[in-house]
């Protein structure tokens, strides 16, 4: 599929077909796809919890209890459900450890260039904790760039999604002990194949987006 036929084809997914699998390969794409994904200065402030079996996404599931019931078969049916985790600080430490594995990877011709990025880290840093004081949610804004990149990627490979904030963060957080590792839980992602029962399928329910003529300005 091109982009065009991609973006029509990808919808979010209220149904899924408990007999269809992710294979392995693609479930290998699908990790590089959480790895890859830019963020600013490159500071990758996730951490993401990968439910490939009915132990780990009923662990996931936990979180719909009560009010968000209605959640549990979007992620107990899939085939596996992603959880987006955001850090909560990121210190000089982080930052050199950052720094050191690029260095790693060659993206430094000098050491010139290596301390120009640590800078920039640092600048950003500042900004956001000292000036527009938002720097935890500046660092989730770079988990949900992650997701849109996800969601996109994951449709390329004809795997169905469904971004999913309806959950108790705080039961997450704590089932899984992401506070002590200094993140909390941002949004679940599920994956897997729609059923053909899926009432919100493009071919039932069709796509409806505002006009380019509205949310468009050409200069």
């Amino acid at each position: 599929m091109n982009l065009h036929e991609t973006l029509d084809w990808r919808y979010t997914t209220k149904e899924y077909d408990t007999t269809k699998k992710i294979s392995e390969s693609d479930m290998a794409e699908v990790k590089n796809l959480l790895r890859m994904c830019p963020s600013s200065v490159n500071l990758q402030p996730w951490h993401f919890i990968v439910a490939e079996t009915p132990e780990g996404k009923a662990r996931i599931a936990k979180a719909t209890e009560g009010f968000f019931h209605f959640n549990e078969p979007k992620i107990t049916n899939a085939s596996a459900v992603v959880l987006f985790c955001s850090r909560t600080s990121a210190d000089d430490e982080y930052f050199k450890h950052l720094l050191e594995i690029q260095d790693k990877d060659g993206r430094f011709p000098n050491e010139d260039m290596k301390n120009r990025l640590y800078g920039a880290m640092n600048a950003f840093a500042d900004i956001h904790k000292y000036d527009v004081k938002d720097f935890q949610h500046w660092m989730e804004k770079q988990v949900y760039l992650n997701i849109g990149s996800f969601l996109l990627g994951v449709a390329s490979l004809q795997i169905d999604a469904t971004p999913i904030e309806g959950l108790h963060m705080k039961v997450l957080d704590e089932e899984f002990g992401l506070r002590e590792k200094g993140f909390t839980a941002i949004t679940a992602v599920s994956i897997g194949y729609r059923a053909e029962s899926d009432f919100n399928s493009t071919e039932k329910t069709p796509k409806s987006r505002l006009p380019q003529s509205e949310i468009i300005t050409v200069l």
